[in-house]
Protein backbone atom coordinates (compact mmCIF):
# COMPACT_ATOMS: atom_id res chain seq x y z
CA UNK A 1 0.00 0.00 0.00
CA UNK A 2 2.81 2.44 0.90
CA UNK A 3 4.46 1.73 -2.43
CA UNK A 4 1.27 2.59 -4.35
CA UNK A 5 0.84 5.81 -2.39
CA UNK A 6 4.44 6.82 -3.08
CA UNK A 7 4.02 6.03 -6.77
CA UNK A 8 0.83 8.12 -6.92
CA UNK A 9 2.53 11.00 -5.11
CA UNK A 10 5.47 10.93 -7.53
CA UNK A 11 3.08 10.92 -10.49
CA UNK A 12 1.23 13.92 -9.07
CA UNK A 13 4.50 15.77 -8.40
CA UNK A 14 5.66 15.18 -11.98
CA UNK A 15 2.32 16.39 -13.33
CA UNK A 16 2.56 19.59 -11.26
CA UNK A 17 6.17 20.16 -12.32
CA UNK A 18 5.33 19.75 -16.01
CA UNK A 19 2.41 22.13 -15.60
CA UNK A 20 4.63 24.71 -13.88
CA UNK A 21 7.33 24.44 -16.54
CA UNK A 22 4.79 24.83 -19.36
CA UNK A 23 3.37 27.95 -17.69
CA UNK A 24 6.75 29.59 -17.08
CA UNK A 25 7.13 32.77 -19.11
CA UNK A 26 10.26 32.59 -21.23
CA UNK A 27 11.96 35.84 -22.22
CA UNK A 28 13.03 36.43 -25.81
CA UNK A 29 16.53 35.12 -26.42
CA UNK A 30 18.89 36.54 -29.03
CA UNK A 31 20.84 34.00 -31.07
CA UNK A 32 24.23 33.33 -29.51
CA UNK A 33 27.07 30.80 -29.71
CA UNK A 34 26.57 27.38 -28.10
CA UNK A 35 28.38 26.63 -24.84
CA UNK A 36 28.57 23.57 -22.59
CA UNK A 37 28.82 23.77 -18.82
CA UNK A 38 28.95 21.24 -16.00
CA UNK A 39 27.12 22.26 -12.83
CA UNK A 40 27.30 20.62 -9.42
CA UNK A 41 24.35 21.73 -7.30
CA UNK A 42 24.45 21.18 -3.53
CA UNK A 43 21.74 21.83 -0.95
CA UNK A 44 18.17 20.56 -0.91
CA UNK A 45 18.32 19.20 -4.47
CA UNK A 46 17.45 15.53 -4.10
CA UNK A 47 13.97 14.08 -3.50
CA UNK A 48 12.32 17.40 -4.47
CA UNK A 49 11.88 16.92 -8.23
CA UNK A 50 15.03 18.90 -9.06
CA UNK A 51 16.31 16.67 -11.87
CA UNK A 52 12.89 16.24 -13.43
CA UNK A 53 12.16 19.98 -13.41
CA UNK A 54 15.66 20.79 -14.68
CA UNK A 55 15.20 18.34 -17.56
CA UNK A 56 11.69 19.55 -18.46
CA UNK A 57 12.74 23.20 -18.58
CA UNK A 58 15.97 22.36 -20.42
CA UNK A 59 13.94 20.61 -23.12
CA UNK A 60 11.55 23.57 -23.36
CA UNK A 61 14.53 25.92 -23.74
CA UNK A 62 16.07 23.74 -26.45
CA UNK A 63 19.04 22.73 -24.32
CA UNK A 64 20.72 19.33 -24.45
CA UNK A 65 22.76 17.37 -21.92
CA UNK A 66 22.02 15.28 -18.86
CA UNK A 67 21.66 15.34 -15.07
CA UNK A 68 22.09 12.78 -12.31
CA UNK A 69 22.13 12.44 -8.52
CA UNK A 70 25.48 12.06 -6.80
CA UNK A 71 25.95 9.86 -3.70
CA UNK A 72 26.76 12.87 -1.48
CA UNK A 73 23.36 14.48 -2.06
CA UNK A 74 24.36 16.77 -4.93
CA UNK A 75 23.01 16.89 -8.48
CA UNK A 76 25.43 16.94 -11.40
CA UNK A 77 24.23 18.43 -14.69
CA UNK A 78 25.80 19.11 -18.06
CA UNK A 79 23.93 21.76 -20.02
CA UNK A 80 24.63 22.69 -23.63
CA UNK A 81 23.03 25.52 -25.56
CA UNK A 82 23.03 29.30 -25.72
CA UNK A 83 24.50 30.80 -22.53
CA UNK A 84 21.46 33.05 -21.90
CA UNK A 85 19.15 30.03 -21.99
CA UNK A 86 21.36 28.11 -19.56
CA UNK A 87 21.53 31.14 -17.26
CA UNK A 88 17.72 31.44 -17.35
CA UNK A 89 17.37 27.75 -16.43
CA UNK A 90 19.77 28.04 -13.50
CA UNK A 91 18.05 31.21 -12.28
CA UNK A 92 14.66 29.51 -12.53
CA UNK A 93 15.91 26.58 -10.44
CA UNK A 94 17.20 29.04 -7.80
CA UNK A 95 13.75 30.66 -7.63
CA UNK A 96 11.86 27.48 -6.69
CA UNK A 97 10.63 27.38 -3.09
CA UNK A 98 10.92 23.61 -2.56
CA UNK A 99 14.52 23.61 -3.75
CA UNK A 100 17.48 25.18 -1.96
CA UNK A 101 20.76 25.53 -3.80
CA UNK A 102 23.43 26.26 -1.19
CA UNK A 103 26.44 26.00 -3.49
CA UNK A 104 26.93 25.62 -7.20
CA UNK A 105 30.16 24.78 -8.99
CA UNK A 106 30.46 25.59 -12.69
CA UNK A 107 32.97 24.17 -15.15
CA UNK A 108 33.20 25.26 -18.79
CA UNK A 109 33.47 22.31 -21.21
CA UNK A 110 34.02 21.82 -24.91
CA UNK A 111 30.81 21.64 -26.94
CA UNK A 112 29.75 18.05 -27.71
CA UNK A 113 28.32 17.95 -31.24
CA UNK A 114 27.01 14.39 -30.66
CA UNK A 115 24.58 15.36 -27.87
CA UNK A 116 21.08 15.81 -29.25
CA UNK A 117 18.70 15.43 -26.29
CA UNK A 118 18.39 15.89 -22.54
CA UNK A 119 18.55 12.80 -20.33
CA UNK A 120 18.00 12.08 -16.64
CA UNK A 121 20.06 9.30 -15.10
CA UNK A 122 20.63 7.77 -11.69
Amino acid sequence: MKRLAKKALNKLRRYLIVRQVRRAALPPFAAAPIVRRRYTFAGKVQKVGFRFELAELAKRLGLVGWCCNLPGGEVLAELQGEAARIDFLVGFMHSLKRIRIDTMQIEELAVDEQTSQFLISG
